[in-house]
């Protein structure tokens, strides 16, 4: 789970067992708390990769690079619990992040809210980087998948097991002067190629966050507003931790 920076907001990535307790993953990248762990996701070889944008109130912001700005970045959690900053300035303020099902990608939607007479044109696109073995970012792998424009970017998403990415986007109802209604509110499905080939409507004031669930993972999810829908998929989605297992938790030999 990620622990934003919210009201009473602990700023870190913990674990829930199953008897209800909690372990802290981590709450601080060396000695600095995070901006606000927001989305995870989890390759196969049990490395977590997590978003640490920040939202709201500016205040607070820890982690700075050299030259003394603030970094919303993104991490990796590795299985020895050692902690590595892997994106840094190459995204404005990431939200959600999807490992694709060979380890070999890595997407982040930057959504930077925040817009301004001065800054008109900030980031609202879904990137992709490519990933070594090692789960670093490989240098100069950036590629713009999806742009938003001025619209409401993404936020949560999704990705079925043709590789197609499903992001919770857009609003039905504008909130000026930062998010107006350019881009519609619904779910954009996004090929592998970066072209919107479907689009899921849905008449809330903003949507959120979606993720495949079901016994044969064909029901999509999706957060919007104060509510929650479903529909049918016409593919299985890509849900890491559960697709990579066999029915008695054996990894499959085609994940």
């Amino acid at each position: 789970a990620c622990e934003g920076p919210g009201p009473g907001g602990h700023r870190r990535v913990t674990r829930t067992e199953h008897d209800g307790t909690i372990t802290v993953l981590t709450d601080n990248y060396q000695g600095k708390k995070y901006a606000g762990p927001n989305d995870l996701t989890i390759d196969s070889k049990g490395r977590i990769y997590f978003t640490d944008p920040r939202y709201g109130p500016r205040t607070g912001l820890e982690i700075r690079d050299k030259q003394g700005r603030a970094v919303e970045g993104v991490y990796r959690i590795d299985p020895d619990g050692s902690v590595t900053q892997v994106i840094t300035h190459q995204v404005d303020r990431p939200n959600g992040i999807h490992i694709t099902a060979d380890d070999r990608f890595l997407y982040v939607v930057d959504n930077n809210n925040n817009s301004s007479k001065e800054r008109p044109d900030v980031a609202r696109a879904v990137w992709r980087f490519r990933l070594s073995d090692s789960g670093d970012v490989v240098a100069d792998s950036r590629k713009k998948m999806y742009d938003f424009g001025r619209g409401r970017g993404g936020d949560g998403m999704a990705l079925d097991v043709d590789g197609r990415l499903y992001v919770a986007a857009g609003r039905t109802v504008p909130s000026p002067p930062n998010e107006t209604t350019e881009v519609p509110g619904g779910v954009y499905v996004i090929s592998p190629e970066g072209k919107q080939v479907g689009f899921i409507p849905i008449q809330e004031d903003s949507v959120t966050n979606c993720t495949f669930g079901g016994k044969d993972l064909r029901t999509l999810y999706i957060t919007a507003g104060h509510t929650l829908w479903s529909i049918r998929a016409t593919s299985p989605g890509f849900v890491p931790w559960l697709s990579r297992k066999g029915k008695r938790g054996k990894k499959t030999t085609n994940d």
